[in-house]
């Protein structure tokens, strides 16, 4: 147990964590660092609430909870960006190419770290 830990909110288990602050800022800034930035909502689950998937021209991406697909919405508004709903329009194939090239390069990374 950490020295701060007794001063933690704590939830009753099987909650949902909603979004804070802290995803609302990490997006905003994400967003605004990238271009061609579009974003995709995911809808709640039985285990995460609502997400946003923002994904830029490259297929760099980033995911964080949102409230709800109304909030995903405001912020699509805010960053003067599109928002889709994955469940309709799916994932671009940038987004799935990005995430092929990353494993790739950590797999190259970590062979030649052992010398092969």
């Amino acid at each position: 147990m950490g020295l701060f830990d007794r001063f933690r909110k704590r939830r009753k288990p099987g909650t949902l964590r909603g979004s804070s602050n802290d995803d609302t800022d990490h997006l905003m800034a994400w967003a605004r660092q990238r271009r061609g930035v579009e974003a995709y909502v995911e809808p709640k689950t039985t285990v995460t609430e609502t997400t946003v998937v923002l994904i830029a021209h490259d297929g760099e991406w980033t995911r964080r909870r949102v409230d709800g697909p109304e909030g995903a919405r405001k912020l699509g508004r805010k960053l003067g960006i599109p928002v889709y709903d994955v469940a309709l329009v799916g994932y671009p194939r940038r987004m799935r190419e990005y995430t092929e090239r990353q494993r790739v390069l950590k797999k190259r990374a970590q062979r030649d770290e052992l010398g092969g």
